[in-house]
């Protein structure tokens, strides 16, 4: 371990000392937890932009069409024998 020096205000070296009582742990290691849980949460997308993502993919995905997974399997099927036969044709008997 390397040892460091730090300066702290009275409020966080209270808020250091009372984490440490209240865990039975010595301060340093009440430090070093802490910083790396900091470190965790750096990882992590800020709640503002977690909600602004989440936002934005409910509305891409309203409008999405909703079928049934039969439906889904049958356009799929159809999908898969185009592809074999050369390409799906409209129905119409007309090329595009």
């Amino acid at each position: 371990m390397i040892k460091f020096t730090f300066t702290l205000d009275d409020e966080t070296v209270g808020a250091l000392e009372r984490a440490a009582a209240c865990l039975g742990r010595p301060k340093s290691q009440v430090v070093r937890e802490a910083i790396r849980q900091y470190g965790e949460q750096l990882d992590r997308l800020p709640d503002e932009e977690r909600d602004r993502m989440l936002d934005l993919f409910d509305e891409v995905t309203s409008g999405l069409p909703e079928r049934s997974r039969s439906e889904v399997e049958r356009e799929l099927a159809e999908v898969r024998r185009a592809r074999r036969s050369g390409g799906r044709s409209s129905g119409k008997g007309g090329s595009r």
